[in-house]
C-alpha cells in the first residue's frame, strides 16, 4: 500500500495526545473517579499515554485498562482466541473514558460500550480517539478529538504507535 500523504508526524500526536488530556481534565473537573480504557489494538498506548499525561498533570494515578472488544463487535466473529481484556479496576461510578486511534463508523465505540456495561455500571462513559474520519453509521460522537480528518470511504487511515509499530503517526492510503 502506498501511502499518499502523512496527517500527523510524531509531535503532531504527541500534541493531540497532551491536549486531549488537558480536555479530559477541564470537563472533569479534574480526575477524581476517572479511568481511561484503551480499545485493542493501538488505542492502548494512546490510552496509556493519556493515562500518563493525566497523572502527571492532576499529580495522582488514574487507573488504566486494556479492553478487547472482539466478542462484541457486530460485523466479525471472534476466532475463539482468548480475549485479552485487562481491566484492574472496578468501573462502578467511574467516570470510563474509552479511547480508540480512529473512528470511522462507530462500530468499535458501540462494541466497546457494550463491553464496558458488562463489566460494571459507570457513571460516564466518554470516548477518545485520536482521528475522526467521518461516516458514522450509527450515532455516536466523541468527545475529544485529536484530528478531524475527512476521507473518502476508499480511503484507509493508518496510525502508527511507538509500542506497536516503533513510530508515532498518522497516514492516509
Amino acid at each position: 500500500m502506498e501511502t499518499k500523504r502523512v496527517i500527523m508526524d510524531d509531535k503532531a500526536v504527541a500534541r493531540a495526545i497532551a491536549r486531549i488530556s488537558y480536555e479530559i481534565i477541564e470537563h472533569n473537573k479534574g480526575t477524581d473517579d476517572l479511568c481511561i480504557v484503551g480499545i485493542f489494538s493501538r488505542g492502548v498506548p494512546l490510552g496509556k499515554r493519556i493515562a500518563d499525561k493525566l497523572s502527571e498533570l492532576e499529580k495522582n494515578t488514574v487507573p488504566f485498562g486494556a479492553l478487547d472488544i472482539t466478542p462484541y463487535r457486530d460485523d466479525s466473529k471472534s476466532d475463539g482466541e482468548a480475549e485479552k481484556t485487562d481491566i484492574p479496576f472496578d468501573i462502578t461510578d467511574k467516570n470510563v473514558v474509552i479511547v480508540d486511534d480512529v473512528i470511522f463508523t462507530g462500530r468499535s465505540s458501540r462494541a466497546a460500550i457494550d463491553a464496558l456495561i458488562k463489566r460494571g455500571r459507570p457513571r460516564s462513559i466518554q470516548l477518545a480517539v485520536l482521528v475522526d474520519r467521518g461516516h458514522r453509521e450509527l450515532p455516536i460522537r466523541p468527545d475529544y478529538v485529536g484530528k478531524n480528518l475527512p476521507t473518502s470511504h476508499s480511503e484507509v487511515v493508518k496510525v502508527s504507535a511507538m509500542e506497536i509499530d516503533g513510530s508515532d503517526g498518522v497516514a492516509i492510503y
